[in-house]
């Protein structure tokens, strides 16, 4: 494998190291990250679909969990072709352009998803503790706009700091311990001065999760009260098995970007940084069609449907 292309001191290239120290576990790891891959993408779209040609579906919960499912789709795709090229071939370079340009992408999906959850939590509160307000609340204009405004601020503090970071000079050789482009890594490679954009890059952090996260909670704090006034002990416990779910996947997804961006940098940290990575990147893309989607009635009568109708369709 040719090494990586320098110009004086600044790098052209750099270099992922992933999980190249686990040499005997790259088939394997390779062949894990594949199925994990394919089961991601065949969730989501299957959602997708199913929400974009079944009428019953086209309603407030499910036009949130269809722009969840796109956003996964581009999320993990984001991530996971690189890693599982490199374990496939052992080339690990990346210019800077791509790795800039991965790091905008991962950080505009990843901001977006968190307000995109709290939109979800927020209608999901208003479905179970304000029903009477849910229809003239949740109508399709303001559906619209907050979705268009999770798009918003995610797009936003991600551009901002793509932009400072484009400025940066790097200096070779920039050997980044990590198997995707993240905020810190690449910044540490810069010949200059990077403090300030350090502590930017924290702030937009907190500002892309402190706020929904909280908004989640509380919602999810509300939804479960009301459940417990809930009288049948059958309609508690499939409430609450419904809501744990959820609050699993928001827990690990919110916790974990917490810990990496927002924590201090200390020794232990750094070195799970990498496994925190993948519960964000790799298993909430993984989980969320399965936990919010593939368990609902609807979504599964819609399947069975679309099921019988393809059926029918091979038989002509």
């Amino acid at each position: 494998m040719a090494g990586p292309v320098w110009s004086n001191k600044t790098a052209r290239e750099f270099i992922l190291l992933g999980f190249g120290d686990l040499h005997e576990l790259q088939i394997l790891l390779f062949l894990l990250f594949s199925v994990i891959y394919i089961l991601s993408m065949v969730g989501n779209i299957l959602i997708i679909t199913l929400i974009v040609t079944d009428q019953h579906l086209h309603t407030p919960m499910y036009f949130f969990l269809g722009n969840l499912s796109c956003l996964e789709t581009c999320y993990t795709s984001t991530i996971l072709p690189r890693l599982l090229a490199s374990l496939l071939t052992g080339d690990r370079t990346i210019s800077v352009q791509r790795c800039l340009t991965q790091y905008y992408l991962f950080g505009l999906f990843g901001a977006t998803e968190c307000y995109l959850l709290a939109a979800m939590s927020y209608d999901r509160y208003l479905a179970i503790c304000k029903p009477l307000y849910y229809g003239a609340r949740m109508n399709g204009r303001f559906c619209v706009l907050l979705a268009a405004g999770s798009w918003i601020n995610g797009f936003l503090p991600i551009t901002i700091i793509t932009s400072l970071m484009s400025q940066l000079p790097f200096c070779g050789p920039g050997k980044i311990d990590h198997f995707f482009c993240d905020l810190t890594p690449v910044i540490d490679l810069s010949c200059s001065d990077t403090r300030l954009i350090k502590l930017l890059g924290v702030v937009l952090s907190g500002v892309c999760s402190l706020p929904p996260f909280l908004l989640t909670v509380t919602s999810y704090i509300c939804i479960i009260t009301s459940i417990l006034r809930i009288p049948s002990t059958t309609g508690r416990q499939k409430a609450f098995s419904t809501c744990s779910s959820h609050l699993i996947v928001i827990t690990t997804f919110y916790g974990t970007l917490i810990i990496v961006y927002l924590l201090p940098k200390t020794k232990t940290l750094q070195d799970l940084n990498k496994v925190f990575s993948i519960f964000y990147t790799i298993l909430t893309p993984l989980l969320n069609p399965f936990i919010y989607s593939l368990r609902n009635k609807e979504v599964k009568k819609a399947l069975r449907k679309a099921v019988s109708k393809f059926t029918a369709f091979t038989r002509i």
